[in-house]
């Protein structure tokens, strides 16, 4: 007969039992998997084509360069030199940058749902609120395959909730440091990517009003002045080239981005309306102004408590309109918003709830909106996905474009290859979009930007030895099969190599 166990062990299996059924169990085993599932995401799918030139200035940055001045980089450079330093601790490779990005949107979808399962006054559906919030947030399709990327999402997310959290806190508390915290942080989404500027000034109008502990005032300038910390390396180029430091930060998003759009106002129309078929936008946003309704008309919450919530409502509404005059915008931009949206939809989720299951019952509520939100996730993965390139293409791309190219010997391609060799692309070839930029000769120098025509004379006149895309327009506009006579295809991207010089009479163009 086998021994009884004592009873310490029966208290253990009993404890581990409980843990197992503790709603808190489910809360951090789903924080968990979406840290693993972005982890994995970001280290296998995540890719899309603008983010080379972000990583290539990151390398220049570690190899000496400065922003602006020795290269076209029309960001504010935050995020680069974040970049910069992981590759010098990690080596230079996408896949660090990656890993920090998907670890930071995880990281934000964490802390708004820790701000539910805090502040929400409705306790019986704190845990399930916090649970459905970090679905909400980390099964976003924009979040997913965006914020984790080596653009400048994942930090800006990260950094914007932060800076929410701290600001929240702060007015209920004496002294600077909270305000000050909330500052950097919101100057640092603003230095990582002006996209999310519009955070800045409502969390300032936020911790002026609604302090009641200290003085506003001091507060205010706290805060200003940790936001203005972040932009010190934007203030120091521009002290050295202003006009230069200008036209990246400001001039070229203002006058020169609809330069590759034909119709932009068309284009814009159709990328602020697709939340009409984008069943994710659709349920957040319906539910963040039931949310809205619910807060205003029907609860009992203090007026402190309902401010908290609002906040998140302004905030929301404050990037969405930032995002809605970015000419041209995308809809990835708006991931920057979901956090907030997906915070103040939790009360609208809890009044339906509340009113069809009946009062502390969130199992059915939670459960349909975070398998809605996991399925539309799967659905757009595998549509959005199924004929995109991805690193290990342009990987494949480069070892036969380095293979092929004589020693010594330039080579023409996108940014990503430049990148990945670890090879300083020729002057004014960082950023791909400046080719097309319509300036005189003097300013494409000063700004170091090589123009099209440029390019294309080059190329005929056997500068490059070699050259490799991946895009299908790029071959046509550059003519690269009349001026190379040998090329492999390999996993969507061409490889040329073998220039000849035109015969007499004849263009390469």
């Amino acid at each position: 007969m086998p021994p009884s166990p004592s009873n310490s062990e029966a208290a253990t299996v009993a404890s581990a039992a409980r843990a197992w059924r503790s709603p808190e169990y489910w809360l951090y085993g789903t924080w968990a998997l979406l840290a693993a599932g972005l982890l994995l995401y970001s280290q296998t799918l995540s890719f899309t084509e603008d983010e080379g030139f972000h990583l290539l200035a990151a390398q220049l940055i570690k190899g000496g360069m400065r922003p602006y001045l020795d290269f076209c980089f029309p960001q504010t450079p935050l995020n680069a030199y974040w970049n910069a330093f992981l590759m010098r601790v990690g080596g230079e490779s996408w896949r660090g940058p990656h890993a920090l990005a998907a670890l930071e949107t995880c990281a934000a979808a964490i802390l708004a749902a820790q701000f539910v399962l805090s502040r929400l006054p409705e306790r019986s559906w704190r845990v399930a609120g916090a649970l459905a919030v970090a679905l909400m947030i980390g099964c976003n399709t924009n979040v997913v395959e965006f914020g984790t990327l080596g653009q400048a999402y994942g930090i800006c997310l990260f950094t914007s909730v932060c800076a929410f959290r701290l600001a929240v806190a702060a007015v209920g508390k004496s002294g600077g440091w909270l305000p000050f915290a909330s500052g950097i942080f919101v100057g640092a989404a603003a230095a990582s990517s002006l996209l999310s500027a519009g955070v800045a000034p409502v969390l300032l109008v936020w911790i002026f009003c609604f302090s009641h502990a200290g003085g506003r005032w001091n507060k205010a300038l706290f805060f200003t002045t940790g936001a203005a910390i972040p932009f010190l390396p934007v203030f120091y180029l521009a002290l050295q080239s202003p006009d230069v430091v200008w036209f990246n930060v400001v001039k070229y998003h203002v006058i020169f981005r609809e330069v590759y759009w034909p119709e932009p106002l068309t284009h814009d129309l159709k990328i602020l309306t697709g939340w009409l078929s984008d069943s994710q936008a659709l349920l957040m946003g319906l539910l963040a102004v039931f949310g809205a309704f619910y807060i205003s008309k029907r609860s009992t919450w203090s007026s402190h408590q309902r401010a908290e919530f609002y906040l998140c409502g302004w905030m929301a509404l404050a990037i969405g309109a930032e995002l809605a005059i970015a000419h041209p915008t995308f809809s990835r931009y708006f991931c920057l918003l979901v956090p907030f949206a997906a915070i103040l939809a939790l009360p609208g989720l809890y009044a339906l709830g509340d009113r069809v299951m009946g009062p502390g019952k969130p199992f059915w509520p939670v459960f349909f909106v975070s398998l809605i939100c996991i399925a539309s996730l799967a659905r757009d993965l595998c549509i959005d996905r199924s004929d995109s390139n991805r690193w290990q293409e342009y990987e494949a791309a480069t070892r036969k474009l380095l293979q092929v190219t004589p020693p010594g010997k330039q080579f023409f391609a996108e940014e990503q290859m430049y990148f990945l060799s670890k090879r300083r692309p020729p002057s004014g070839m960082e950023f791909s979009y400046s080719h097309e930029l319509k300036l005189s000769a003097i300013q494409l120098a000063k700004l170091h930007i090589t123009s099209i025509e440029t390019q294309k004379r080059e190329l005929t006149d056997g500068t490059f030895a070699s050259a490799a895309t991946c895009s299908s327009d790029l071959v046509e506009d550059y003519a690269l099969n009349k001026i190379f006579h040998q090329k492999e295809d390999m996993r969507g991207c061409t490889v040329y190599w073998d220039w000849q010089p035109p015969a007499p009479g004849e263009s390469n163009r």
